[in-house]
This record gives structure tokens, sequence and C-alpha cells, in this order.
């Protein structure tokens, strides 16, 4: 297997050496810069044994700027990013994102799959700006990603099998979070997390033909919906802060993926 990963604010940065375990060895790491024709995009790569076997690990940080993290979610370069990572070979992508949750069942700290995707930004997001070409998208997620993905969720949260894991992301454009109305219309029409970034992944890797999954960690309440507090402002850095002190599941979804 060879691995891509796609962090944000829920998976800022790559720390591989706290994270591995007695079953796992690393054995290189390489920074470089990919020069695609959409721009510049900064790569971790990891070469990783188990078992004797080397397994290839493709770090990306979506919010890149400089080699570091902070480019707004309007802003992204996402042609560059998923270019970038077709062009690193990897099998399969894997995103990690922090959302604010909607439905009740989602609450903060749980960690689950998208399974569909709503996006009405009504901003287009293709390589193919010059042609006229239609990727369906019907089920927007590699469905033997997400089953993969799915039995190691359950097994690192301790979930039986009757925990809902898959949930539909509202796509907002940001960079402001959302108002308590915007909220109470977007559950009404089907929406259960709300975020700023990935179905733009998700659209361009179905182009290009990588399996995508997108692992979603609920940081907190979306507007509106704090328990004893309807009217919590939502703070940037607070939200991402929470996203990454529950990285234990998707650690595990990560190395479960390579081997």
């Amino acid at each position: 297997m060879r691995l891509g990963v796609i962090g944000g604010t829920g998976l800022v940065d790559m720390s591989l050496k706290d994270r591995l375990g007695k079953d796992f060895q690393l054995n290189r790491e390489d920074r470089l810069t990919a020069e695609t024709m959409y721009g510049p995009v900064p790569l971790r790569c990891f070469s990783i044994e188990s078992n004797g076997q080397s397994h290839e690990l493709v770090f990306l940080q979506r919010h890149h700027r400089n080699g570091g993290h902070g480019c707004p979610p309007h802003a992204i370069n996402h042609r560059a990013n998923i270019k970038a990572m077709q062009e690193a070979n990897v099998d399969a992508l894997l995103s990690v994102c922090s959302v604010g949750a909607i439905a009740s069942d989602f609450p903060p700290g749980k960690i689950a799959l998208a399974g569909q995707y709503i996006d009405f930004t009504g901003i287009s997001t293709t390589f193919h700006d010059e042609e006229a070409r239609f990727t369906s998208v019907t089920l927007p997620f590699d469905e033997a990603l997400n089953a993969s993905i799915e039995t190691i969720l359950a097994e690192a949260q301790g979930f039986g099998d009757e925990e809902r894991l898959r949930y539909t992301y509202w796509l907002t454009q940001g960079p402001q979070f959302e108002t308590v109305a915007e909220v109470d219309a977007i559950e009404r029409l089907g929406g259960d997390m709300v975020g700023m970034t990935m179905p733009r992944e998700a659209k361009l890797a179905r182009e290009v033909g990588l399996p995508y999954a997108a692992l979603c960690i609920s940081s907190n309440w979306a507007a509106g919906r704090e328990p004893g507090d309807a009217a919590k402002d939502l703070d940037h850095h607070e939200v991402s802060a929470q996203a990454n002190e529950r990285l234990h599941p998707v650690w595990a979804c990560i190395l479960g993926l390579l081997v």
C-alpha cells in the first residue's frame, strides 16, 4: 500500500515517531515539494516497515502555506493538492477532517466517515474547465475503503454493531462559521455535519480515479447546538485543538490501511 493522507485542522502535523508502536518501524522520511501544473505542494513521504514488508505514506497538509498551516479554506488550491497526490502514485487517499456536528448521535470526540456530501455552494471544482466532461459521483467515496475503515473505527472506539458511523457532510463556503439559522436549514435538508473543504477534494479525486475516503472528527457542536449554551461562539483555535486531541482512532485507521 502506498497511502496518501490529507490532513486539515483535524490533523495538523504527521509525527510518526510517537505513533507507530512496536509493530512498525520508520525507515525513512523525506520532505519535498511537488511541482504540479497548478502550483507547488509540500509533501512528507515516509517509508514504514511492518512484519518485514515496506509501506509508503505520503502526507499533505491541505492548509499549507509556505510549508506551514494557515491557508484559509476558501483559498486552498485543491487542484494542486490532488494532482500532487496523483503524481505521487498513491493507491488511495484518506482525508482527515474536523467538522461541526449537527446529528445528535455524532457528539464531539466521535470519529466517523463521510457517506455522502451536499455541496450547494455553487462554486465549481474540476480539472475540466476547458472541455465538457461529466463525472459520476453517485457514490462519492470508495466503498471498499469505507468498509475497511468502518471496521477499524468501530474497534478503535469500542462501538457495537448498532453504532452509526456514516454521515452526510454539508459543504459551507467559509471562512466564517455558520449561523444558527443556517445550521437549522442544513439539518432539514439532510446535513449531519458541516465543514468547509472536503467535498472539493472528493470531486477531484473521483475525476482522476483515486479511491478516496474521509475521516470526520466531530470537534464541536455546530452553531446553536451546544447543550446548555445555544449562543456559544465558535473559535477556530479551540476547534483545531480539540480535534487534534482525539486522534487515536485516526492513527488506527492510517496504520490499519497500510498493512
